[in-house]
């Protein structure tokens, strides 16, 4: 049995609800294999990772540290053409009415507009992009 494949556009609203993140702006990115979620803490002491997602320009910050112990570190090529060490963790993302567990690298993506990018993986076998359109999906409430 084959899952229908919703059609998105090239902006998207997003919800990670372990973060209490609502509604967020979301850029999708066939030229991405991986999604990222833009932090402005990340840090690493004795096996545990903290993290602070977003920052103060975006208006659902919350200036809170989450932990993680399950985490993997990856070497990843951006845009640019340069190779990062990047921290990569899971969690649930809501794309309209899909709940989707993926992995998101961890970047500093500050004065960026869209604080997540939607990569290839997410996508693949889910969504069939129309870059003619932006913001289809409902937002989650």
């Amino acid at each position: 049995m084959s899952i229908s494949k919703s059609i998105i556009g090239r902006r998207e609203w997003a919800s990670l609800p372990e973060f209490g993140l609502k509604n967020v702006k979301v850029k999708i990115d066939t030229g991405a294999y991986s999604s990222s979620i833009h932090a402005s803490l990340i840090e690493e002491n004795h096996g545990v990772l903290y993290v602070v997602f977003l920052d103060s320009n975006h208006p659902d910050f919350q200036n809170i540290p989450y932990s993680f112990k399950d985490f993997r570190i990856k070497k990843v090529k951006s845009s640019n053409g340069i190779v990062q060490e990047r921290y990569f963790i899971k969690t649930i993302i809501l794309l309209g009415s899909r709940k989707i567990k993926t992995e998101f690298s961890l970047t500093q993506r500050k004065g960026m507009r869209y604080p997540i990018l939607i990569g290839r993986r997410l996508l693949n076998k889910r969504f069939v992009i129309d870059t003619s359109l932006k913001y289809t999906l409902n937002q989650n409430s």
